[in-house]
């Protein structure tokens, strides 16, 4: 059976166990949150030896060239030493500027890194409170260079939510890798149909892409869907409408759970060159993607990133 080194504590593993279940089942406390190589909470540095891995191509060469690894991604086939993210040595440190609440479940959290941070709208940070850490999606503009913004979507308890509910401003925060996803704006789509839905906070991201494509003055139809549990739940409705008043080429629509069997039968493309950005739960943005493709959308003109329930 291969050893499993982290640190100065040892063990024996079953050949081709997961590494990530491998660490955690045995009081190794590696933070996850997808499970699927996107989110990169798991990241671990392999000191000696290598695991098999099924997602090579989530890291780029340099950092597998340092031994990174997801632990999600990775079965132990051989004795290995690893060395675990550590948010006070590996995280860049930052500070929190704000903590308010948006609506009675999402808190908006800003964020001031001690050094800039360059980023796009769309891509997302793994967060570190203490050793507490997850993956959030960015909502400011690197323009915003004053602070860092998320949507952290508090309606159930956990780990994450508990402690930023405790945050105050001038606490030390860590900040983990920055990392792509799949939502983007593209200064080519210019003239093209944009179609932004979102459930719950994942607009927040969506959010990042509007001001991005109307700072770049996009002039094709741009249509927002925000999908939320009651209508208290639409907690960026009024800056959305106040873009929207001064936009004629911008379209806001405010769904409801109970609004949207009849709200996805009615929808319709009104161009093949559309493309569509989605964020949100599974089973949202599943119902978004399945709908989209029923009307005809092109699967290569569909974006999505998946927010998974761990607080």
């Amino acid at each position: 059976m291969p050893e499993l080194r982290v640190g100065e504590r040892q063990w024996s593993v079953a050949a081709g166990s997961n590494l990530l279940d491998a660490l955690n089942h045995n009081g190794v406390a590696v933070p996850y949150s997808c499970r699927a190589g996107s989110c990169h909470a798991c990241l671990v540095q392999c000191v000696n030896g290598l695991p098999a891995d099924s997602r090579p191509d989530a890291l780029s060469a340099e950092q597998r060239q340092q031994g990174w690894r997801l632990a999600c991604q990775c079965q132990v086939v051989e004795d290995l030493h690893v060395h675990t993210f550590d948010p006070l040595q590996d995280g860049r440190p930052a500070q929190v500027t704000a903590v308010d609440w948006l609506s009675d479940s999402v808190l908006r959290l800003r964020l001031t890194p001690e050094r800039p941070l360059r980023y796009s709208a769309g891509q997302h940070l793994v967060l570190w409170a203490g050793n507490v850490a997850r993956p959030y999606s960015l909502a400011s503009l690197p323009q915003d260079d004053r602070f860092l913004e998320f949507h952290l979507d508090c309606r159930l308890p956990g780990e994450f939510s508990d402690a930023a509910r405790r945050l105050n401003i001038g606490d030390p925060i860590r900040l983990g890798e920055l990392r792509g996803g799949a939502l983007h704006y593209d200064p080519s789509w210019h003239d093209r149909p944009l179609w932004l839905l979102a459930s719950g906070t994942g607009l927040g991201p969506l959010f990042g892409v509007l001001r991005e494509a109307l700072r770049h003055d996009h002039q094709g139809a741009i249509r927002v869907i925000h999908l939320a549990h009651d209508a208290s739940q639409h907690y960026l409705a009024k800056p959305l409408q106040a873009m929207a008043a001064s936009r004629p080429n911008l379209d806001i629509e405010l769904w409801t759970s109970a609004e949207l069997p009849a709200a996805l039968a009615q929808l319709r493309l009104v161009s093949r060159q559309t493309l569509a950005l989605l964020c949100g739960a599974p089973e949202s943005v599943d119902a978004f993607a399945r709908r989209l493709y029923l009307a005809g959308l092109p699967r290569n003109q569909l974006l999505a990133d998946v927010f998974l329930a761990r607080g």
